[in-house]
C-alpha cells in the first residue's frame, strides 16, 4: 500500500487516494493532525502524537518536539536513560501514522511518499529517507511541501493557472515556490526558503518580549519545566491572536497564576525581525524565475503559522493584494501527497497528470584558480548545476590541471550558494589518475545528472586517456546508516510503544493532569475529583463503563476550557 506523508515540524498527516480522491486517514482521537512529538513514559512505554504533547508541561524531559529542525546533524535528544536521533524519533511518528492507517483500512503501508522543506538540503533529504526505512517503508518519493501544497491547490479545480506562488509558513520551516500550470503538466519554476523559521519562532519571540512583564519578581525561575509551560503558553496566545485583537499569556506558577496582556499591534512590534526574514526567499524565488511580483495570478497560503494575521498583513504588504486562503492551510501539504502517491500508483483519473520540480541547492565541486601574482587560491565553488534548475538534468564542464606534473585530480562534490565551499555541504569526494604533464595540459569532463528523487550520480572521465569514474553520492553516515539499518530498526521495534487503542485515554489523561496543575483552589479540586473518578473507570477494565467516563471527562474539561480566560 502506497501512502503520502507530510512530516511536518509541529503536525504530521497521513493520505490515501481512494475512490478517485485524495483523503486523510484520521488517528486514534479521530484527529486529521497528529503532533509531531514522541514522550517515554515512567514506565519506558513510547508515546506519540497528541498523548505525547500532553505531557510536554509537566515532563519536558521526557517529551521531544520540532526535531525535524535536526534533521540530518548529529545532535541527539535525551528521553530518560535513552538518546535518539531525529530521524528515529521521525521514524517513531511515521510508524505511529502506519498504525493509523492499518486500523482504518486493515491494510498497513509498505510504500510511502513523505514530504520535505523544499529547502532541505542533500543530508536532510537523506535522512528523512532513513526515517522513512526504519519506520518499515519503501519511500518512493520525497516530495517538495510547497510542490505538494501546490498540487493540491492546482487539482482541486484542474484549470489552467498563470505563475502562482506558493507561501508556506509551517510550525518550523518556510519555503516559497513559484509554480504554473497548463496542458495537465504542474511546473515549479523556483524554489527559496528558510529552514530555520517557522510557528515556534515566533513563539520564542513572545516569551523573549514578555517574560519579563508576566514574571517580574523571577518567580518561575523555581518552576519545574518553566520554559516548556511558557512555550506552551506562548502558542495558545499566537493562536487565539488570530481571532482577537488583545488576549491574556498566562501560565500558572506554583499557587499563582501569572498573566499579561498581549495586543496584535504590540505583537506585530516584537516579530517584526521575523517577518522581515520572509522577504529574501520570497525576492531569491522570483529573481531565479525571472517573473514579476504583479505577474503573479495567486499567492497561496500554506502552513498552520500563516493563520496569524501579522504574517497575512506582510504579505498583503509585500505584493499589494490579499493573499489566497482556499486551501486548508494544515492539510494540503498531505492531500498532495496523497495526490502524487496516486500518480505514481497510477490511480484512475490521475494518469494524465505531470508534475516537474526543480534542484533547491547550486550542486558543483571545489576549484583552486592562480591569482595575477601565480599564488593558488584554492577552496572555491564552482557550480555545474544551478539551483532551480528544472529536474531531472544532466550538466557537464570540462576542468583542467592547475600544477605541473599532476598525477591524480580529486573531486570534492558540495551543494549550496556560498562562493568558498567551507559555506556549503559536502556531499562526496571521488578520484582518478592522470598522466603527468605541463599545468593546463590534462582535462578531465565531470557529468552531474540529478533526479526528481534527489539521488545524484557524478561521472568523470579523462579524455586524454579514456580513464573514467563514477559515483553515486552516498556520505559517511549514509554508509553507516545502511549498514546498520536492519539494527537499528530492531532497536526501535524492541521500543514498548503505547497501544494506539489506548493513545485517547492516555491523551486525555495528561490532559486532565495538565488542567490541574494549571487551576488553583475549587477548580483545582474539582479537576482532581474528575480525575479520581476517571481513573476507578479505568480499573474497571469494562469498555462501556471506560467509554462513558472518556465522553464524560472530555465534557467537563471542555467546559473547563471554555470558562477559563485566555
Amino acid at each position: 500500500m502506497l501512502v503520502g506523508i507530510d512530516l511536518g515540524t509541529t503536525n504530521s498527516a497521513v493520505g490515501i487516494w481512494r475512490d478517485g480522491k485524495a483523503e486523510l486517514v484520521p488517528n486514534a482521537l479521530g484527529e486529521l493532525l497528529t503532533p509531531s512529538a514522541v514522550a517515554i513514559r515512567p514506565d519506558g512505554t513510547i508515546v506519540t502524537g497528541a498523548a505525547a504533547l500532553s505531557r510536554m508541561a509537566m515532563a519536558g524531559e521526557m517529551v521531544a518536539t520540532s526535531f525535524k529542525r535536526y534533521m540530518g546533524t548529529d545532535h541527539r535528544v535525551r528521553l530518560h536513560k535513552q538518546s535518539f536521533s531525529a530521524e528515529e524519533l521521525s521514524s517513531l511518528v511515521l510508524r505511529a501514522l502506519c498504525d493509523d492507517v492499518a486500523a482504518a483500512t486493515g491494510e498497513r503501508p509498505t510504500e510511502a511518499v513523505i514530504t520535505v522543506p523544499a529547502y532541505f538540503n542533500d543530508r536532510q533529504r537523506r535522512a528523512t529517507r532513513r526515517a522513512g526505512e526504519l519506520a518499515g517503508l519503501t519511500v518512493r518519493r520525497l516530495l517538495n511541501e510547497p510542490t505538494a501544497a501546490a498540487i493540491a491547490f492546482g487539482l482541486m479545480d484542474r484549470q489552467e493557472r498563470e505563475p502562482f506562488l506558493v507561501f508556506d509558513l509551517g510550525g518550523g520551516t518556510f519555503d516559497v515556490s513559484i509554480v504554473e500550470m497548463f496542458a495537465g503538466i504542474i511546473e515549479v519554476r523556483a524554489s527559496a526558503g528558510d529552514n530555520r523559521l517557522g510557528g515556534d519562532d515566533f513563539n520564542h519571540a513572545l516569551v523573549a518580549a514578555w517574560r519579563d512583564r508576566l514574571d517580574p519578581a523571577g518567580s518561575l525561575r523555581a518552576v519545574p519545566h518553566a520554559d516548556a509551560l511558557l512555550f506552551e503558553a506562548a502558542e495558545r496566545t499566537r493562536r487565539a491572536l488570530s481571532e482577537r485583537a488583545e488576549v491574556e499569556f498566562a501560565v500558572t506558577a506554583g499557587e499563582r497564576r501569572l498573566s499579561v496582556p498581549v495586543t496584535e499591534d504590540a505583537f506585530e512590534q516584537a516579530v517584526a525581525p521575523l517577518l522581515r526574514r520572509l522577504r529574501d526567499p520570497l525576492a531569491r524565488a522570483l529573481r531565479d524565475s525571472a517573473i514579476q511580483a504583479d505577474s503573479l495570478s495567486d499567492v497561496v497560503l500554506v502552513g498552520g503559522a500563516t493563520r496569524m494575521p501579522v504574517v497575512r498583513r506582510a504579505i498583503t504588504r509585500l505584493f499589494g493584494r490579499f493573499p489566497n486562503a482556499r486551501v486548508h492551510p494544515d492539510e494540503a501539504v498531505a492531500l498532495g501527497a496523497a495526490m502524487q502517491a496516486g500518480l505514481i500508483a497510477r490511480a484512475g483519473g490521475l494518469e494524465e497528470i505531470r508534475i516537474t520540480d526543480v534542484c533547491p541547492f547550486t550542486l558543483g565541486i571545489e576549484r583552486g584558480t592562480r591569482d595575477t601574482n601565480g599564488a593558488l587560491r584554492e577552496g572555491l565553488f564552482s557550480p555545474i548545476i544551478e539551483r532551480n534548475t528544472p529536474v531531472p538534468v544532466s550538466r557537464m564542464q570540462r576542468y583542467f590541471t592547475i600544477a605541473e606534473n599532476q598525477q591524480v585530480i580529486r573531486l570534492r562534490i558540495f551543494q549550496g550558494e556560498a562562493r568558498e565551499v567551507s559555506g556549503n555541504v559536502k556531499l562526496g569526494e571521488l578520484s582518478i589518475a592522470i598522466p603527468p604533464r605541463p599545468a593546463g595540459e590534462v582535462s578531465c569532463d565531470v557529468r552531474f545528472t540529478y533526479d526528481s528523487s534527489g539521488l545524484l550520480e557524478v561521472d568523470v572521465a579523462v579524455p586524454l586517456t579514456g580513464e573514467t569514474r563514477n559515483l553515486v553520492i552516498i556520505d559517511e553516515e549514509d554508509r553507516r546508516a545502511i549498514d546498520d539499518l536492519d539494527k537499528r530498526r530492531a532497536v526501535l521495534a524492541a521500543l514498548k510503544v503505547h497501544p494506539r487503542e489506548d493513545a485517547a485515554i492516555q491523551a486525555l489523561l495528561a490532559r486532565a493532569e495538565r488542567a490541574y496543575e494549571d487551576h488553583l483552589g475549587m477548580g483545582r479540586n474539582m479537576v482532581g475529583e474528575w480525575l479520581l473518578a476517571f481513573t476507578r473507570a479505568l480499573d474497571t477494565q469494562d469498555p462501556r463503563l471506560i467509554a462513558e467516563a472518556v465522553n464524560g471527562l472530555t465534557a467537563n474539561l471542555d467546559q473547563l476550557d471554555r470558562e477559563q480566560p485566555l
